[in-house]
């Protein structure tokens, strides 16, 4: 997996949410601030 560097654009991905719909992160475009978090081991 590449390492996260600061001050660089994200790449664009999409995934599903707890409702099982698509959420992309283009979806948030031009907002300020996007958290992202990935919880590992919820399977």
């Amino acid at each position: 997996m590449p390492r996260v560097e600061l001050n660089v654009q994200a790449p664009d991905f999409t995934l599903n949410d707890f409702n099982g719909k698509s959420v992309s992160l283009d979806d948030y475009a031009g907002k300020k601030n996007v958290l992202v978090v990935f919880n590992r081991g919820f399977f």
